[in-house]
């Protein structure tokens, strides 16, 4: 019995890793085209759904195509409707692992081993030793299959010593809960949400079968094993739906249209299983369409065509009323007045073995830190030019939000960093490193001046006309320049990026003139000393936050690329600023974000 235990735990372990190492060495070799087939998910529901089958036929997982999608229309890169129809076909593309596990576990004459262990050897030795990405990411997708028919083999022997016994008690529970559907429905899904692998569960369920674990009886086998496969389909949706615990509305809803789907299709076939309609069914198109008659050798292959059958079924029926199921997800979860503005929603942990999906999301999320960046300045000038408390109030949350961006995006990026990239991907990671660094640090200067902006207000202090005016131009000027380089980032737009640095020198020379003037209304009297100082702290913060956008239009110029000068420095291939480019490579050192003011009077 330890044996069978171990074997049986032991088969699972081996068979999840190596499918979870073949998963992600296929989608690593797929490359920008899994990307490209789903952005093919046009308004064609029909069209949406075989790219869904397709995908998750290359990556060998329906949980991670349904990941991807969920995070796609997290991301707003999918529609819900074409998402749903997407899903649709990954739930017929994932069926084609259990016809190759029917395949394998059903070769009497040859053991599995005979052709594991040299996957095994021969994946191992290329991701040791192989030079090029693309060996590596070989090697790993043949390391996977290799333990995954381990795996199964350690799982086909375990499952015959436990089966073999005659009488054997385990063979009695399995029957017991076959003989309740419904039970061996909820059995599958539990199951299956357990180990988080539709894969797994359908390729236990098949070795069971063929080794007389559902009885000895083929007909009887296979209506007791059709309720657990049902029940797989059910347990596999909730991958999607932890993944959407951290999405938006969008991304709960894709998760909720999956298991919807997968729940509403289980509670149709079921009276067909209670009534042996469904079980005869597939008995019948498998022996119409192939010469295979139901024995207990060919159980798993009419186990993997129930399988099938039922997916396919599925979406055939629900596809051409995709609009219907869309709607009944809206009103399950309908629009709420508050959404989740003040945080990241699309850095999809999942999307990370995709690294050019997941630059697109921290490009997406980067675009909405950086407006939030602008909106915490945009409050603090409106604090510090009108003495609005209200205003000022805000800056500080904005400010949190911001660094809430920074910390994620910053975390997600260090572990996109510990991926195998493309060299482009790997030399565009530093750019958007500071790119986020220097956004948290402008809302680091809207906090001084909202500091300031206090301080004038608890002093009772009033700038001049001329300051107003002169603080009111600087604004503008500032509120352009920040609105070129969102667009430059948004669209790698370099014209916009070009308009952004020609603000930066206007600011700087804003910065020496209003100063100059400033000091010559102090000394003549036009101006409070006190709150002279304030405008000039003012100005200066103004002036570095323009610094700060000039490092990251820098970085759009140079094609966000680092290239490296003899001195160690950055540079880009444009001619532009080398101190701006240095600055941010070297992190912008200037040391405390505060600014050192004079002391109230």
């Amino acid at each position: 019995m330890q044996d069978t235990l171990f074997g049986t735990l032991g088969g699972l372990a081996l068979f999840l890793y190596g499918m979870g190492l073949l998963s992600d060495g296929l989608k690593l070799a797929a490359g920008d085209r899994l990307r490209n087939m789903l952005a093919k998910a046009t308004r064609w529901p029909l069209m949406a759904m075989l790219i869904g089958t397709g995908v998750t036929c290359l990556i060998q997982s329906s949980s991670a195509t349904s990941v991807i999608v969920v995070g796609l229309i997290n991301a707003g890169l999918l529609t819900l409707k074409q998402g749903i129809s997407v899903i649709l076909g990954a739930n017929i593309g994932t069926t084609i692992t259990g016809w190759l596990v029917a395949a394998v576990a059903g070769l009497k004459y040859l053991k599995i081993s005979t052709y594991a262990m040299p996957f095994i050897a021969i994946g191992f030795v290329l991701q040791v030793l192989g030079r090029k990405p693309s060996m590596k990411t070989l090697g790993q997708i043949l390391l996977g299959f290799g333990l995954l028919f381990l795996g199964l083999h350690l799982m086909k022997d375990a499952f015959g010593d436990l089966t073999d016994k005659q009488n054997s008690p385990f063979v009695g529970v399995l029957k017991m809960i076959g003989d309740q559907p419904a039970l061996a429905v909820l059995a599958g899904a539990a199951f299956t949400m357990i180990i988080q692998s539709s894969s797994a569960s359908i390729a236990m369920v098949i070795v069971l079968a063929i080794n007389g674990g559902f009885g000895s009886d083929p007909a009887e086998a296979l209506r007791i094993a059709i309720p657990f496969v049902l029940g797989d389909n059910i347990g596999t949706t909730i991958t999607a739906q932890l993944a959407a615990l951290r999405t938006n509305i969008s991304g709960k809803r894709a998760a909720m249209a999956h298991t919807l789907f997968n729940v509403i299709g289980v509670a149709i076939v079921l009276p067909l299983v209670y009534l042996r309609l469904y079980p005869q069914f597939v008995q019948w198109t498998v022996t119409r369409l192939s010469p295979l008659h139901l024995t207990l050798a060919t159980l798993g292959a009419h186990v993997a065509a129930a399988h099938s059958i039922f997916n396919v079924a599925a979406a055939c029926v629900v596809l051409p009323v995709v609009g219907l199921l869309e709607k009944l997800v809206l009103i399950i979860l309908p629009t709420r007045a508050v959404h989740l503005e003040q945080m990241p929603v699309t850095l999809e942990r999942h999307l990370l073995n995709t690294p050019s999906l997941a630059i697109d999301q921290t490009r997406a999320e980067i675009i909405r830190m950086s407006r939030a960046a602008k909106q915490a300045l945009d409050l603090a000038v409106t604090a510090i030019t009108k003495d609005n408390q209200a205003a000022l109030n805000r800056v500080s949350q904005k400010e949190d939000s911001v660094d809430q961006f920074q910390s994620e995006i910053t975390r997600y990026l260090v572990e996109l960093s510990q991926r195998t990239l493309e060299p482009s991907m790997s030399n565009e990671l530093p750019v958007l490193f500071h790119t986020v660094n220097d956004f948290e640090r402008i809302s680091d200067h809207a906090v001084n001046i909202a500091e300031i902006a206090q301080r004038k207000m608890d002093q009772r202090k009033s700038f001049s006309d001329g300051a107003r005016r002169e603080g009111g131009r600087m604004r503008v000027e500032l509120a352009h320049m920040f609105d070129n380089v969102i667009l430059a980032v948004e669209q790698s737009d370099i014209e916009a990026a070009q308009k952004a640095l020609a603000h930066e020198a206007a600011i700087n020379r804003m910065q020496i003139t209003y100063r100059n003037n400033h000091l010559e209304r102090m000394s003549t009297g036009v101006c409070d000393p006190m709150a002279g100082l304030i405008f000039i702290d003012f100005v200066n913060n103004m002036e570095k936050i323009g610094d700060h956008l000039a490092n990251i239009a820098q970085g759009v110029i140079g094609g966000s690329q680092w290239l490296p000068t003899p001195e160690g420095k950055a540079d880009f291939p444009t001619g532009t600023d080398k101190h701006l480019a240095a600055q941010s490579v070297a992190g912008d050192a200037e040391a405390p974000v505060k600014e050192e003011t004079a002391p109230p009077s």
